[in-house]
């Protein structure tokens, strides 16, 4: 599924969210499928949301906190809701999958034809920077990217305007020359209210969000992105 008539013209740098578009979120569950069994699935779900609810919880109340300590408060929470709290060890396993975790499988692919395209590239996530760099690392993507830029300096989370023009003032250029591209949703909406022209991975189908913004175009995979460039 590739929604978008014509190619999206006059980019200049293509800037990915990482957890959840370019990172599978749910692959440090899976890898402790032994010792999770049927709440593996479960406790991924539960995981994610929290994550994302405590950072704009966080936001809002004005109490920043690193996305590596919300990753482990909300990888508590999931434990609790699971009937899985109580275990150290089962909790380190799953922040050390976290901290690892691999690349979707399209991501290289999708990354080297950016680069032979000559645009930049970068990610642009509420990741801390030591979890950017060891998950671009663990998953091959970090010699494929120009820039790896966290909310971190700012003190603040998506959908905050301020972290879309981090990305403006990094890669100097203009929004419109920036393919945001974005699985989650919101992230997605909120890049293309901001100006950059973003693409959204909807890999399950969803409806559209009613959020400000138009988005340039939505796709499957990471892998329509170049062909959504005309590439």
């Amino acid at each position: 599924m590739v929604k978008r008539a014509k190619p999206i013209r006059g980019i200049k740098a293509c800037v990915f969210d990482a957890y959840g578009t370019l990172f599978d979120v749910a692959a440090a569950a899976k890898a402790a499928a032994d010792d999770l069994g049927d709440k593996s699935g479960p406790l991924a779900e539960i995981w994610r949301t929290k994550q994302l609810q405590y950072t704009w919880l966080r936001s809002l109340m004005d109490d920043y906190a690193d996305f590596w300590k919300l990753t482990g408060a909300a990888l508590d929470y999931a434990l609790a809701a699971t009937g899985m709290k109580g275990d150290p060890a089962l909790r380190r396993k799953l922040m050390e999958l976290y901290r690892a975790l691999g690349a979707y499988p399209d991501a290289v692919a999708t990354l080297h034809a950016l680069k032979n395209a000559g645009l930049k590239t970068a990610i642009l996530s509420n990741g801390s920077p030591a979890m950017l760099r060891a998950a671009a690392k663990s998953a091959g993507l970090a010699p494929l990217l120009d820039h790896v830029l966290s909310v971190h300096p700012l003190k603040i989370y998506k959908p905050d305007s301020r972290v879309y023009r981090l990305a403006t003032r990094t890669l100097k250029v203009g929004p419109a020359a920036i393919c945001f591209v974005s699985a989650n949703g919101w992230d997605a909406w909120a890049g293309a209210r901001f100006g950059l022209r973003s693409v959204w991975i909807n890999r399950t189908g969803a409806p559209p969000e009613n959020l400000p913004g138009k988005i340039a175009a939505q796709a499957r995979v990471l892998a329509d992105v170049p062909r959504l460039l005309g590439l």
